[in-house]
């Protein structure tokens, strides 16, 4: 993408060798040159007011210039609630702004110039979903008072959509959809790390779904798949806060992380979800203990200590699962931990 000062590069460049010595007509030049940049661009003056909005910007928005021109409305080009744009936070030099408007940013150089930053834009006219990547700088007159701010925006959105979709190959499970084993133990080693610098419980809830080889044998292998999925779904419907994450442990072993979450509060939430999977009633006649499909869980939860480790956790859960299954299945068992 090119830079504000590009931009101005560009609009120098095609500047005729013997320019109109009058001022007017040279500013005049320049714009109706931005006017056919092929980057979508606006500016606005000091006073945050929209002097430029060139074609590209029309094409990008779907509005027109003439509305535009001499209002402070740029935001509604992308946002259907009023909001600073990055023109604004560079006028304005809120840079503290950022992390709150943007999902992802460049922190601004040490003289405080141009910044750059990314996000998704509702796009309220168009209608459309667009990831923006957007460059916004400033120009100063001759003696250093500010006189135009200068936005530029490329539209990423398809190299977001395919940045994503490889992110999810790589995060999720191909099966079930939910995480990955590579995925539950990288968040287990940050969720473990959190929660030690506030001394707060993080939870542990180990489950396996009861007889599944019989019922691979007895319905096959695409049933069995079926049978995953929707046992999928039911945890991640019974588990609802976006710090929690579900994941597929191995076969047919599901794992759940819970942060902040003490042995009672995660008890309750396996109790729900073996009530859960009972109530889907998948038929299985080789059960040995319900007629439809039911699942074993263990959980635990504990405090993470320098003296500590995840494998402690999983080790003690893991003997609670154990113990659930040896006792009868379709059932959960706390584990022993400190």
């Amino acid at each position: 993408m090119k830079s504000i000062h590009h931009i101005k590069g560009d609009i120098l460049e095609h500047l005729p060798s013997q320019a109109p010595a009058n001022g007017d007509s040279a500013h005049n030049l320049a714009v109706r040159l931005m006017q056919h940049l092929v980057i979508p661009t606006f500016v606005l003056d000091a006073n945050r007011r929209v002097t430029v909005w060139n074609h590209a910007c029309e094409r990008l928005t779907g509005i027109p210039a003439a509305e535009m021109i001499g209002t402070s409305d740029h935001w509604r080009g992308f946002y259907s609630e009023y909001r600073n744009c990055l023109a604004d936070v560079v006028a304005l030099k809120q840079h503290d702004q950022l992390d709150a408007l943007y999902a992802a940013h460049a922190s601004p150089g040490p003289f405080g110039f141009g910044l750059h930053a990314e996000n998704w834009c509702v796009m309220p006219v168009i209608g459309e979903r667009r990831y923006l990547a957007v460059d916004s700088g400033p120009i100063y007159d001759d003696h250093g008072k500010l006189v135009a701010i200068v936005e530029t925006l490329r539209d990423m959105t398809d190299q977001k959509l395919a940045e994503m979709a490889l992110h999810d190959l790589a995060a999720l499970d191909g099966l079930t959809g939910v995480a990955n084993r590579r995925t539950l133990d990288e968040k287990l080693d940050r969720e473990w790390k959190s929660c030690q610098r506030v001394a707060t419980p993080l939870a542990f809830i180990l489950g396996d779904v009861d007889y599944f080889k019989c019922y691979n044998d007895t319905y096959g292998h695409q049933k069995g798949d079926d049978c995953l999925r929707a046992i999928a779904n039911t945890l991640s419907r019974a588990v609802f806060r976006p710090a929690d994450l579900v994941s597929r442990y191995g076969g047919e072993e599901f794992a759940i992380i819970m942060p902040n979450t003490d042995l009672h509060g995660a008890q309750a939430v396996a109790e729900r979800i073996c009530e859960a999977v009972r109530q889907l009633e998948i038929p299985h006649a080789g059960s040995e203990t319900y007629p439809s499909v039911t699942m074993s869980l263990g959980v635990g939860a504990m405090i993470p200590t320098s003296g500590a480790c995840p494998a402690q956790l999983i080790g003690a859960v893991d003997a609670a699962l154990y113990r659930a299954k040896h006792a009868g299945r379709n059932r959960v068992v706390t584990a022993e931990t400190d």
